[in-house]
């Protein structure tokens, strides 16, 4: 599968939240709109069926992702 350039995921993401907070503060119809078509945009280039896997995906692709497990926290 091909993955989108970690440039363009981070765009996607950074759209993503804006529109999110855009549309809880105003409901418009037109923020929902653009805001699903980026949710859309982001399962396509993650290869993921919902956008909240689409987010996890695409921020583990970011430049400073951490590489290993953080699931579990460690005990002290």
């Amino acid at each position: 599968m091909l993955m989108a350039h970690p440039a363009v995921l981070g765009n996607l993401v950074e759209q993503y939240e804006t529109l999110r907070v855009l549309h809880a503060e105003n409901g418009d119809a037109d923020v929902r709109q653009r805001m699903d078509d980026v949710a859309y945009t982001l399962c396509v280039s993650t290869g993921t069926k919902d956008v909240d896997a689409a987010l996890v995906a695409a921020r583990h692709r970011l430049p400073g992702a951490r590489t290993r497990d953080d699931s579990v926290l460690e005990a002290s």
